[in-house]
């Protein structure tokens, strides 16, 4: 199982957001045969790597990109005009080649994974290679076109190309969620060593002497 691909309109994508910043029906994707070879090849690194198939977004994966030219990969994916909003209903997950599943849907499971149940029982469905309720087969059309995505200075999403303000929002929350990270990797790396002192140091050694019991 592989996370992150899909189709749309009979195009492979990536799913750089599976949601758009109050807009949950919408989503980001990049068509993957519209890419330069080398942003093509390095975006596929990020996706397919350990890293990439941990995030919970693509876009979290390829803010941590460096490429071969020295700029990140999600910067350069912004700029070059090649990220695309389309509602989420309209792209087809491919998690497996057996198995598919509309994002809509998947998003819905993913927010139910924290109750357990049946959301976890219909994404170990599509793990599976059966399928959930609701799948959309490959060939049936999905409707509207894509539009390139923005943020208005009053907040709202409007089509064009995503904005650096939402950029920068999106890398402070990054930045936020590794800099928590690290504190807590710092508090368990002075646990341990307080712990590795503590085996470290020479036992007491028992210098009483046993009383003998009196009759």
């Amino acid at each position: 199982m592989i996370k992150h691909v899909g189709k749309h309109n009979q195009r492979r994508v990536a799913i750089v957001y599976r949601k758009v910043p109050d807009e949950a029906h919408m989503a980001l994707i990049v068509y993957t045969d519209s890419l330069p070879m080398m942003v093509h090849d390095e975006m596929m690194k990020c996706l397919e790597s350990e890293i990439g198939q941990q995030a919970k977004e693509l876009a979290d994966a390829l803010f941590r990109t460096t490429m071969a030219d020295g700029n990140n990969c999600l910067t350069a994916i912004h700029k070059g005009g090649w990220m695309k909003k389309v509602p989420t209903n309209q792209v087809i997950v491919t998690p497996t080649i057996k198995s598919t599943v509309r994002l809509d849907e998947l998003n819905d499971i993913m927010d139910k994974l924290e109750a357990g149940g049946e959301a976890a029982a219909r994404l170990a469905d599509i793990d599976a290679n059966r399928g959930i309720k609701g799948v959309i087969q490959e060939g049936r059309e999905l409707g509207q076109p894509a539009v390139d995505v923005t943020r208005t200075t009053a907040g709202s999403v409007s089509s064009d190309v995503l904005t650096d303000d939402v950029l920068a929002e999106q890398r402070t929350q990054q930045a936020d969620r590794m800099e928590a990270e690290a504190k807590a990797l710092l508090a368990e790396a002075k646990r341990l060593k307080q712990e590795a002192t503590q085996l470290s140091q020479p036992k007491a050694k028992n210098v009483g002497k046993t009383k003998k019991a009196t009759a």
